[in-house]
């Protein structure tokens, strides 16, 4: 890994070649109605929550769930719900190796162990029979992820959970629109959590949403999220000390206004997909972002992996693009890979091989909601330049 970082610091030290037209590696498609919401919340939105407690209510029913709660981000969410949960010190919880470590944060915060499962060949997520290996008498919950769009195998994973009786949350954070056998991400497990980070499909800049059905978990997490007060309370009573996670409503105005166009924004995703997919089709051994029969892969951002004929990893791909003047950005590294959890390393790659063996030939090409045809072209002969035998 020492090698690998190395050469990722000369990359971003390296001067960047920038065309005329500069390729984003993600962003958002913010139009004239994004304006004309937030300058409505500037203008009338101080003296109430109306743009928070709308888009809560309207994000939870298009995902069929009766409650949304939104949050500062996405990890504020998590961390929200493992406590509500009751998740504690020396408990376990088990996440997929390949994840942006905000999935496995919270679980630290609570003095809680992450346990770290194997990844499928095929959707990059969480692999049901890795995950059934790893639990034990410990575990308190199991937080699959929606990886890139990806769906994982859902049926085979809620399987197990509701075997074992362990509550399974749904880290969607990167799959707005996608689907599991016609049913929409965000409705699997005890709750699902969102993020609205400016890379996003639907942007806030931060937040993020948490969508639950039951009553009570609801009721627990919205005391948790502003001080331990409660609504029929006494004005500046806390009941408990807990958390500051409220959102704001000029941050609720602009996430509104961009789920208003949810359809556009999913469908230029999804456009930006399909035209990497046509125009690479004819590359032998690389594989993109799966979907199964039955799915549909909103692909927050398209994944590709290098096939082993090749016999070139990710970093050496990205130095070659970046050459041409084009962006990537690498696989996410195995969680027991990193310095942020030392010693684990050792434990868990002779355990997971798959995501130790995806993240070293994984790279993720531009996804900006902005990029246009010419830049697709530009990136594709880029591709086809660097994997040409």
């Amino acid at each position: 890994m020492d090698l690998a970082e190395g050469k990722l610091k000369r990359m971003a030290e390296r001067k960047e070649k920038m065309p005329t037209e500069p390729i984003f590696m993600s962003g958002p498609w913010i139009t004239e109605h994004e304006i004309r919401v937030v300058e409505d919340c500037m203008r009338n939105g101080w003296y109430n929550y109306g743009y928070v407690e709308t888009f809560e209510r309207e994000f939870a029913a298009y995902h069929n769930r009766r409650y949304g709660i939104m949050t500062p981000n996405c990890t504020t969410a998590i961390h929200l719900l493992l406590t509500a949960l009751g998740i504690e010190d020396g408990d376990e919880v088990i996440v997929p190796e390949c994840t942006w470590i905000a999935t496995a944060a919270p679980v630290s915060y609570l003095r809680a162990i992450p346990i770290f499962c194997d990844i499928d060949p095929v959707h990059w997520c969480m692999d049901p029979q890795s995950l059934e290996r790893n639990i034990t008498p410990k575990t308190k919950a199991v937080i699959p992820v929606d990886l890139f769009g990806n769906m994982p195998l859902m049926d085979e994973l809620m399987a197990i959970t509701d075997h074992y009786g362990i509550p399974m949350i749904e880290d969607a954070a990167e799959a707005l629109g996608s689907k599991y056998k016609g049913k929409r991400a965000g409705n699997f497990g005890i709750a699902s959590v969102y993020s609205f980070h400016r890379t996003k499909t639907v942007v806030t800049g931060e937040g993020g949403m948490l969508i639950l059905d039951d009553d009570k978990l609801h009721e627990r997490c919205r005391f948790l999220r502003d001080h331990g007060r409660r609504p029929d309370g006494p004005a500046y009573f806390n009941y408990e000390v807990t958390y500051k996670y409220m959102p704001f409503n000029l941050q609720a105005a602009m996430g509104y206004a961009q789920f208003q166009r949810i359809d556009e924004l999913i469908a230029k995703k999804r456009w930006i997909f399909e035209s990497y997919k046509e125009r690479l089709s004819d590359i032998e051994d690389i594989q993109l972002n799966a979907e199964p029969e039955g799915g549909f892969n909103s692909v927050w951002i398209t994944g590709l992996l290098i096939g082993k004929s090749y016999n070139m990893d990710k970093i050496k791909a990205m130095e070659r693009l970046q050459e041409l003047g084009l962006p990537t950005r690498p696989f996410f590294y195995p969680l027991s890979s990193l310095p942020a959890y030392p010693g684990k390393e050792a434990i868990y790659s002779p355990r997971n091989l798959t995501a130790y063996d995806i993240c070293d030939r994984g790279i993720n090409l531009p996804g900006a909601l902005i990029m246009t045809e010419s830049q697709i072209d530009r990136v594709c002969e880029g591709v086809r330049r660097i994997f040409k035998k």
